[in-house]
């Protein structure tokens, strides 16, 4: 499970330093115009037709995704009081090494 820690942590440095967009939706919309840098999305979302396409949009763009297990754990990291269903990262800030790093473990 180290990934998810990885994307967790990503997160919060990005959070801090980057930019973040949260939801489903705001997900979408940068992987579309190919601007995330990296995509998570979580394992527990129901209905999972949420998020179904975002892995394969995010295959599509290159970008990464990964999948952790916990949407509140998920909202958590980017900051929110309540669970989400996807996170993308759009501005690094000092988490570039970390994206790095789980880019290259795909």
């Amino acid at each position: 499970m180290a990934e998810a820690e990885k994307a967790y942590e990503a997160i919060e440095i990005a959070k801090n330093t980057g930019k973040l967009k949260k939801g489903a939706n705001e997900v979408t919309k940068v992987l579309e115009k190919g601007i995330a840098k990296l995509v998570v999305i979580a394992k527990d979302i129901s209905p999972p037709e949420i998020t179904m396409h975002i892995p394969l949009l995010a295959k599509e763009k290159n970008i990464p995704c990964v999948e952790v297990p916990s949407k509140e754990e998920l909202g958590a990291a980017a900051g929110l009081s309540v669970g989400t269903a996807a996170v993308a990262i759009t501005q690094e800030g000092e988490a570039k090494k970390v994206i790095k790093e789980i880019a290259e473990s795909k």
